[in-house]
């Protein structure tokens, strides 16, 4: 599907799409996480119960805005679509030390569950559809990802 299909003076398209970062002609879903970097640290020093409420919220909210955004432009899950990302991401850092280290190795668990889609989240991807499938399979690799990153906390030098 062509960019000229998405319009972003749509308030939902232009979440979907993560204030335009999904539109980038390689790795969107990369650079949608990138996008989110910065607003998940902003959100992480202001206490973790504002990142807790972003990710609940725009969970929500990512339902509908991936799911109307995939209709207007007739394709399901499209690459451009990537306010999941940065919903999946947010889930990475939950509860995480606001960090350089805990900040890149939660992209790069998160990209890394994303991209591969171990079992159970490829089931998700391949099962639920609309909105709520183009959401399901970044929560479920943003879970997999704070996990990971949880256990791996005790061992990382930060100080």
């Amino acid at each position: 599907m062509s960019k000229l299909q998405f319009n972003l003076k749509k308030w939902y398209q232009f979440l979907a799409l993560g204030f335009g970062s999904g539109l980038s002609p390689k790795a969107p879903g990369t650079f949608g996480t990138l996008v989110a970097v910065p607003l998940v640290a902003l959100l992480l020093w202001a206490g973790n119960a504002y990142l807790l409420a972003f990710v609940l919220i725009g969970s929500v909210l990512g339902v509908y805005v991936c799911g109307q955004t995939a209709r207007d432009v007739g394709e399901h899950d499209h690459g451009a679509i990537v306010w999941d990302e940065i919903i999946g991401y947010g889930i990475t850092l939950l509860w995480a030390p606001l960090h350089w280290q805990t900040l890149l190795i939660g992209f790069v668990l998160f990209r890394l569950f994303d991209i591969v889609k171990p079992w159970p989240i490829s089931v998700l991807d391949k099962s639920v559809h609309g909105g709520l499938g183009i959401m399901l399979d970044d929560v479920a690799a943003g879970i997999a990802a704070l996990v990971a990153l949880q256990l791996l906390i005790p061992y990382l030098p930060l100080n």
